[in-house]
């Protein structure tokens, strides 16, 4: 039986694992940047520098995570026509995410005429964002053919019931950590396609950030 340590190993082994862990870094040195900002602007500087390196390191980790989108589609794109149209609208918009992002950051690190990372960025956020609402109505209409297999299995007895149950109910948890990461990274990529005084804060963007993480951390988890 696998103890903490394995787990760990197992879950930084991961390329969602080890994103995770560094967008923890990304979103707690924002908000500690912007909590020491005016009193300790030395200290502040280095949370910033700890932040945008963060972020930068995330893109490259990144790099080709374009495909897993159209992995999916090719492989599993859903059970109903609703769900497959869906399927196709939520990874089509991460693919362009994914793969604008990659000129984003090679425009940020120089590689690129730096002029264009403005314009990537708001590409790559637009798909994001766009992705993200299909992912998020995907979701919920899983969720609730879950409850729905849940409440018929509950009125008739047996073990094989009680095991489709428990497996049910662990599918809508994790559903529910793909929601909470999914609304908290909209918010996000809100904040670069229409800025506004609620989504640009930097406790919106920071809790937001961590939200996503957290969520990430709970899903790929080794069990």
């Amino acid at each position: 039986m696998s103890d903490s340590v394995d787990k760990l190993v197992i879950f930084l082994a991961k390329r969602d694992g080890i994103d995770k862990l560094v967008k923890t870094f990304q979103y707690v040195s924002k908000l500690a940047n912007w909590r020491v900002e005016a009193s300790y602007p030395d200290i502040s500087k280095r949370f910033k520098n700890w932040e945008v390196a963060a972020g930068l390191s995330r893109k490259a980790f990144r790099t080709g995570r374009f495909l897993t989108g159209f992995n999916t589609l090719r492989r599993n794109p859903g059970s109903t026509p609703v769900l497959r149209l869906l399927a196709v609208l939520s990874n089509s918009g991460e693919m362009v995410y994914f793969f604008f992002d990659h000129f984003l950051w090679l425009s940020k690190i120089g590689t690129l005429d730096a002029k264009l990372a403005k314009k990537m960025s708001f590409i790559s956020a637009f798909g994001e964002s766009l992705g993200y609402v299909f992912f998020i109505i995907a979701d919920f209409i899983l969720l609730k053919e879950g409850l729905k297999a849940e409440r018929k299995l509950k009125n008739s007895e047996g073990e094989e019931n009680e095991k489709e149950i428990q497996k049910i109910k662990g599918d809508r948890i994790m559903r529910l950590m793909g929601v909470a990461a999914n609304v908290a990274d909209l918010i996000i990529g809100l904040a670069e396609i229409e800025p506004n005084s609620f989504c640009n804060h930097t406790l919106s963007l920071g809790i937001s950030g961590l939200v996503s993480a957290w969520a990430g951390w709970y899903r790929n988890w080794p069990t």
